[in-house]
């Protein structure tokens, strides 16, 4: 079994992941890919690969996307057709050690808001004293945008806070004690009570721009916004609009549409935007390699692997 290895950072440790995935697949050779090789390959383990990587092979089996989105790599297709081969599977990776970071960064942005300690924020920049009560934890309902591994990872771990939360997602989905909504017919009334959003949907053309203006003046006034799914889906401006004219109080921010983030951008220092620079969950390697090894002996025993890609839907 011949694996091919390539990551497009010349500061992503390769080697640590070639000695790991060697070492969990003894009987695999994995080599890091280099241009002009065209050696023989089973499997390819990539982040934004070039195109001649895998054009024309026609041999491979399987290709794995080094992260939980693939959003850059279609993206890539897109741009430059057969940079995938067709009809060869894709997979992205799945949880591995994300969903705990998800869990930990959602429910410290929700319980900042829930104790308001924004305002408090506010009051301390002003040398205020003003105690105030937390907000109505039944009134504050808390919309999570996507149910996917991640999403409903996130909605379990607010449910143990007993927070009122409710999701939306492309398609129906069952989450025991929790409101679904699904579809675009049924995206408003899931806005219209939401006191909290968060978004954790995959990036697809659908969602792109999703966060914007018009969507934002449904939520209930004063509402906060939780980002940490992909910069592409918040419209910026219209997010700066919401917060001056009242329909949003504050947002939390882990994505942008061009990061880093300009030394320039407002986000920066608006006083009811916190920003981080896209910590919100990383890929832990020693998980990641375990499903992806895990993956690639489902697939040489013929059964499907856990993450395949749907092409059409863009994840």
């Amino acid at each position: 079994m011949n694996i091919i290895f390539f990551h497009s950072s010349p500061n992503f440790n390769c080697d640590k992941w070639i000695q790991g995935i060697q070492a969990r697949l003894p009987e695999a050779n994995v080599r890091q890919w280099i241009s002009g090789d065209t050696a023989p390959a089973d499997y390819a383990l990539v982040w934004l690969p070039p195109y001649e990587m895998l054009a024309n092979r026609q041999d491979i089996k399987g290709i794995f996307s080094l992260g939980a989105g693939v959003d850059a790599i279609l993206q890539q297709e897109l741009e430059n057709p057969g940079t995938l081969p067709k009809r060869i599977p894709l997979i992205r990776l799945e949880d591995t050690g994300m969903a705990q970071q998800m869990q930990e960064y959602a429910v410290s942005s929700v319980l900042y808001y829930f104790r308001r300690m924004d305002e408090y924020k506010q009051y301390q920049a002003q040398r205020l004293w003003n105690p105030m009560p937390s907000h109505n934890r039944k009134e504050f309902v808390i919309g999570v945008l996507g149910a996917g591994v991640l999403g409903r990872s996130v909605i379990e771990k607010l449910k143990e806070f007993d927070f009122n939360v409710r999701c939306w997602s492309r398609t129906p989905k069952q989450i025991d004690h929790v409101e679904n909504f699904y579809g675009k017919a049924q995206l408003d009334d899931f806005l219209s009570e939401c006191k909290v959003l968060i978004n954790i949907l995959p990036d697809t053309p659908e969602t792109r721009g999703l966060l914007n203006f018009s969507l934002f003046r449904q939520l209930k006034p004063g509402s906060y916004v939780i980002n940490i799914a992909r910069g592409a889906q918040l419209v910026e401006q219209d997010l700066l609009t919401a917060i001056d004219k009242g329909y949003v109080a504050g947002a939390t921010l882990d994505v942008f549409v061009e990061e880093p983030l300009s030394n320039l951008h407002p986000f920066w220092t608006h006083p009811r935007i916190n920003i981080t620079p896209h910590i919100a969950a990383k890929t832990i390697p020693d998980e990641a390699m375990d499903m992806i090894c895990d993956n690639i002996r489902r697939m040489e025993k013929g059964e499907s692997p856990i993450g395949l890609v749907d092409m059409t839907l863009g994840y």
